[in-house]
């Protein structure tokens, strides 16, 4: 079985797109997204960008291997907001990424049938205008060994074009490596049967 070590993503963060229905306005934006805790900061300056606003609806995705999502309705009738926002972020493919759609009310009320429609979409308005590209899933590794083997090392990591994520050269040397997930497990074999030379897993993005 061929292992997949790819992910669909947003390049950046998308311009503002609107739609109207019945005189509410549904504002969407997305962002890329690295960790859980970059999520607030966008909506706190959503929130001073809409100070008209009440809803702020938003879906998010990260993770390649280990899916982790969230929805939030804001105060919208329960799964009539998030859900559909999320259900864009899945049909798109997409992970890595923050979709919030702001609401402002026009006094009209859009039902439960009527608000499900309007935030997909509005969420699905604004991943097609997203700059949507593909990378690869990595895989991070530590390499520990003391100096004298730095010779030995380097030339593997030259030989397989290995990409160095920082080092640290001393009587104890110290190499952080980034390796796209198809080649891991070899480049892990080559230094783990290395003598005096100690690998380990930091982590995959």
């Amino acid at each position: 079985m061929k292992t997949k070590d790819t992910y669909r993503t947003i390049e950046f963060a998308t311009d503002e797109i609107l739609l109207k229905e019945k005189s509410s306005k549904f504002y969407g934006y997305s962002f890329p997204l690295n960790t859980e805790e970059e999520v607030k900061s966008h909506i706190e300056s959503l929130r001073k960008k809409h100070t008209h606003a009440v809803h702020f609806c938003y879906a998010f995705q990260i993770g390649t291997e280990n899916i982790h999502y969230r929805v939030n309705d804001d105060g919208e009738p329960s799964s009539t907001a998030g859900m559909p926002i999320y259900g864009q972020i899945k049909s798109f493919e997409l992970t890595n990424l923050l979709l919030v759609i702001v609401r402002i009310f026009g006094g009209t009320k859009l039902g439960v049938g009527g608000l499900i429609s309007a935030y997909k979409t509005a969420a699905q308005m604004t991943l097609e205008s997203a700059s949507i590209i593909e990378k690869t899933i990595d895989i991070h590794y530590e390499i520990v060994f003391d100096y004298k083997n730095m010779n030995k090392v380097m030339r593997i990591i030259k030989e397989r074009n290995i990409e160095i994520l920082s080092q640290k050269m001393e009587i104890n040397c110290e190499i952080l490596i980034s390796v796209r997930k198809k080649n891991a497990e070899i480049i892990f074999d080559i230094f783990d049967t290395m003598f005096e030379i100690k690998i380990r897993l930091i982590n995959q993005n």
